[in-house]
């Protein structure tokens, strides 16, 4: 009996023992935890670009139908299809023979009528004829110099120059062609600088300036991007819309962009040079449209969470307007796994991306 109330006790003070080796053994291993390993990326400070995206169509700097103002016979075509003329260079001639000679009969009767004019002149200071039939000589004599003047302007209009220089279009007729007045023969286009306009809505109009940058994408070359900046913001909003009518010019050396071409445009409405852009991977909550959290690594690798608030999205990359002071490590990877005060280590940095932003039609951010 003894010996079994000692072997009992003995091993409630063996179970004893244990539990309390346990509990230490509990405690050191809390506080002995090991690091969790975790991905950072530091918060880079760089230039943003906020830019509002719109669509917009193209159009030539000048382009002018090619018509003729008078009936006629075409005699000459001096160029080709495609070719480029300069301005002043002779386009289209029309046959001048009945115009030479509707011109020849015109200065022969202004001659006669002058003639007379001037001996009317006289008679009439010397009283010897009466003032009406000065008149008539007076009235013939204006009336023949306006007919010689335009057949003048008929014998030119015979004769096409181009009123600008650039490229022509496809011609519509043939040398030896009767053509008709105002017909159209052909086109003049100017097509470097090329225009391109689009509508705002008037909500973004306080944010569209003279000269502001605007970067264009057409589907003919998709990788291929145009600058150009706006010259003309109209006047007046349009009622019916609710948009106002915006002009740009586009540099177009090499006649890549065509007039009636759809364009994707990026208009440049403000750049930070100096924001501060992590990834967007490093949003661990988002408090509303332009807050979130961050976990960041401070000393001794400690965690510390911290509530930033957001401007533009950018791709893969978003920018931080404040609570971020630019150069902390902002974690990535391994968010899940580590809270405020959490010791963990750290494993690399996400690469960085490009910082220009690409929208809907909405501007993003401030």
């Amino acid at each position: 009996m003894r010996e079994t109330i000692l072997t009992a006790a003995v091993g409630v003070a063996c179970c004893l023992v244990l539990a309390g080796c346990k509990k230490r053994d509990g405690a050191a291993g809390a506080a002995g935890f090991p690091p969790v390993q975790v991905i950072t990326a530091e918060a880079k400070r760089q230039p943003v670009t906020e830019s509002l995206s719109l669509i917009g169509s193209l159009v030539a700097n000048e382009m002018v139908e090619i018509k003729a103002e008078t009936d006629g016979t075409v005699q000459e075509i001096p160029f080709n299809e495609g070719q480029r003329v300069e301005k002043g260079q002779l386009l289209i001639q029309l046959d001048e023979t009945k115009f030479a000679t509707a011109l020849a009969e015109a200065e022969g009767n202004f001659k006669l009528s002058r003639a007379n004019f001037e001996r009317a002149k006289q008679l009439f200071a010397d009283k010897l004829i009466s003032e009406q039939e000065y008149d008539q000589a007076a009235a013939n004599f204006d009336v023949n110099r306006a007919l010689l003047d335009r057949r003048k302007r008929e014998l030119k209009d015979a004769r096409i120059y181009a009123s600008f220089s650039g490229i022509m279009g496809a011609r519509n007729f043939s040398p030896g062609q009767v053509i008709a007045k105002n017909a159209v023969l052909s086109w003049l286009v100017d097509l470097d600088p090329i225009k391109v306009e689009l509508n705002v809505p008037e909500r973004f109009l306080s944010q569209v300036q003279l000269g502001q940058t605007l970067d264009l994408k057409v589907a003919a070359y998709p990788t291929n991007r145009f600058q150009g900046k706006v010259y003309f913001i109209a006047p007046s909003v349009d009622p019916n819309t609710r948009t106002t009518l915006v002009k740009a010019e586009i540099p177009n050396p090499n006649h890549e962009l065509k007039p009636g071409m759809f364009a994707n445009l990026d208009l440049t409405v403000k750049v930070r040079e100096n924001s501060i852009v992590i990834p967007e991977t490093a949003l661990s909550q988002i408090l509303d449209d332009d807050r979130a959290n961050v976990f960041t690594v401070g000393v001794s690798n400690m965690v510390q969470l911290k509530s930033v608030k957001l401007g533009v999205r950018l791709p893969g990359q978003v920018e931080v307007l404040s609570g971020l002071d630019g150069g902390e490590r902002v974690i990535v990877e391994g968010i899940q796994k580590v809270g405020p005060g959490a010791r963990v280590k750290m494993a690399g940095a996400e690469p960085g991306r490009p910082n220009e932003q690409k929208g809907d039609g909405a501007i993003s951010g401030e």
